[in-house]
């Protein structure tokens, strides 16, 4: 499946964490925003690894799934950033 998740985190130690586990399964697309296609079962695990490390009653994770892709239209307005690009 495709996934688009979003993060708010209000501490940089535990942003930092979050987005590292991230990074470990999907596409980083913009600052709190990460997106890819992710098993069921990976993406639990990831959840799981988050759920260890925010404060749940500050931080916020958004998971939005999306069974078919072919159901998504992706359009930018402006700079389309790719955090890959600074990749090697």
């Amino acid at each position: 499946m495709f996934v688009i998740v979003t993060y708010d985190i209000s501490e940089d130690r535990r942003l930092n964490k979050v987005r590292k586990i991230l990074k470990k399964y999907l596409y980083w697309s913009q600052l709190s925003t990460f997106e890819g296609e992710i098993s069921e079962g990976k993406l639990a695990q990831c959840m799981s690894e988050i759920n260890d490390v925010i404060d749940r009653n500050e931080d916020s994770i958004y998971v939005y799934e999306v069974k078919n892709p072919r159901n998504i239209k992706k359009k930018v307005l402006g700079i389309k950033k790719s955090y890959m690009d600074n990749f090697l």
